[in-house]
């Protein structure tokens, strides 16, 4: 069955069949479909090409196939084009003739686009959802380490101490802008297409607004044109799902990292590790390697749609066809992904021990010490100078921060004043970082606090 015809002598290829056909991947969409074509049998009621008990009819009939869909075995042995075709045939088989006046003033471009609407937005919120529980997971282990001093690294090399918490807070910042972006998404993505026709508008006078406010779409379109030839609402989502990958795959590569042998700071659950088939001590962070790699399919989701988009002309093209496989995977590794990090985060232990040997070990205090002389009266570049001129003498000599004491601080250089001497240790230096967004305990505390705020207004 198809939704066109008229115009042609001859059917199609088996080819082009099924080179065309979408059905496949576009199944999914079945359920925004039927819901779809049920807030459109009611406009249609309202311009009087339904009656009532037609109307009652074909939404009745769009009900039973969306309860039939959630069955495996309502797809088996269809050949349908697409997802739209399919659900006009099962419409057909439980309201007969009545089913052809549910394409009245419709297009196939419009009906597509709420589709994907209708379907991405559910998929946002369950995103969004997924974002705050694995933030949660976060911050419940900030709560679990509140004065674990570990080393802040830049160029991966020791650079100043943080708290761990500190740097558990900048992921979670980095998953707020995330949280922005889908939301952000969504207001693009909840807009109501339906009436915009082929291109033109429909030539039916369909209250919009009253259709928009049946789905919950919070406007409608502006334009025609625009709804037959945009991908912009996928292109946004697919970003944002680019990004939330990125931040993924970097706090992935982290923890590969810190729960090495080389590093020792965190123990992976063994419910998110796997052995080797040949080495019997391994044990493989797989669960983050997967979250890094899928990292570059989602990357590959949005590379893909966007250069379908790049050459075409207005307005709607069958390139367009293209938008969805990109976008249902790219949902599909993100949930995944999501959802493996958070139970990742949950079964991880930090050793606290280890990244505070290395802190102590390294010359992480350095910068601590050359801003309490520039403190002191000395200008910056002679502070640093000198503090590396420390630094250089403790590396020749093999000692750490903590082997210097007062007197030898000052038999070193005279500007450095016993005071000076307890900077030595990374907790007293953290402690003058209390500016907010800084890693002194009090800062990090009212951040962990802030952060427990939001979560909590995004749960409501």
């Amino acid at each position: 069955m198809k939704l066109w015809g008229g115009r042609f002598e001859a059917g199609a290829s088996e080819v082009f069949e099924r080179f065309s056909g979408s059905l496949h991947f576009d199944k999914r969409l079945i359920d925004a479909d039927c819901r779809g074509s049920q807030a459109f049998a009611r406009a249609l009621q309202r311009v009087g090409i339904l009656s009532a008990a037609e109307c009652a009819t074909l939404v009745e009939a769009f009900e039973q196939i969306r309860a039939a869909a959630l069955l495996p075995e309502f797809f088996e042995g269809a050949t349908d084009e697409d997802v739209h075709t399919l659900v006009i045939r099962k419409l057909k088989e439980r309201a007969g003739a009545l089913a052809d006046k549910i394409h009245t003033g419709r297009s196939r471009n419009e009906q597509v686009s709420l589709d994907i609407r209708l379907w991405l937005r559910e998929q946002i919120d369950e995103i969004l959802d997924r974002l705050t529980s694995m933030m949660g997971a976060l911050i419940k282990m900030a709560r679990q380490y509140p004065d674990a001093v570990v080393p802040g690294y830049t160029h991966v090399r020791r650079a100043q101490a943080v708290l761990w918490p500190h740097y558990l807070l900048a992921y979670f910042e980095m998953f707020v802008r995330d949280r922005e972006r889908f939301t952000q998404a969504r207001a693009r993505v909840n807009v109501l297409p339906l009436g915009s026709g082929a291109l033109a508008g429909s030539g039916f006078p369909f209250d919009r607004e009253a259709i928009a406010q049946d789905l919950g779409f919070d406007s409608i379109t502006r334009n025609s044109m625009d709804v037959a030839a945009d991908r912009d609402f996928v292109l946004d989502f697919l970003y944002a799902a680019s990004v939330c990958m990125l931040h993924l795959s970097r706090l992935a590569e982290d923890w590969i990292l810190y729960s090495s042998e080389e590093f020792g700071w965190l123990e992976l659950g063994d419910g998110v590790t796997s052995g080797s088939s040949l080495m019997p001590q391994k044990k493989n962070p797989d669960s983050l390697e997967l979250i890094r790699g899928k990292s570059g399919r989602v990357f590959g989701d949005l590379t893909s749609l966007f250069v379908t988009m790049k050459g075409l002309p207005m307005t709607y093209n069958r390139d367009m066809q293209e938008d969805k496989e990109p976008l249902f995977d790219a949902a599909a590794q993100l949930h995944a992904s999501l959802e493996m990090m958070d139970v990742v985060i949950d079964s991880t232990r930090l050793n606290a021990a280890k990244p505070a040997t290395a802190v102590e070990e390294s010359w992480v205090v350095a910068t601590d010490l050359a801003e309490a002389l520039a403190r002191a009266g000395m200008p910056f570049h002679g502070a640093h100078r000198l503090a590396g001129r420390l630094v250089l003498e403790s590396v020749n000599q093999g000692k750490k921060p903590s082997d210097w004491t007062p007197a030898e601080l000052a038999a070193f250089a005279p500007e450095f004043t016993p005071e000076m001497s307890k900077l030595l240790d990374p907790a007293q230096g953290m402690q003058t970082r209390g500016l907010p967004g800084g890693t002194a305990p009090a800062a990090v505390a009212q951040a962990i606090g802030e952060a427990e705020a939001r979560l909590q207004d995004w749960k409501r």
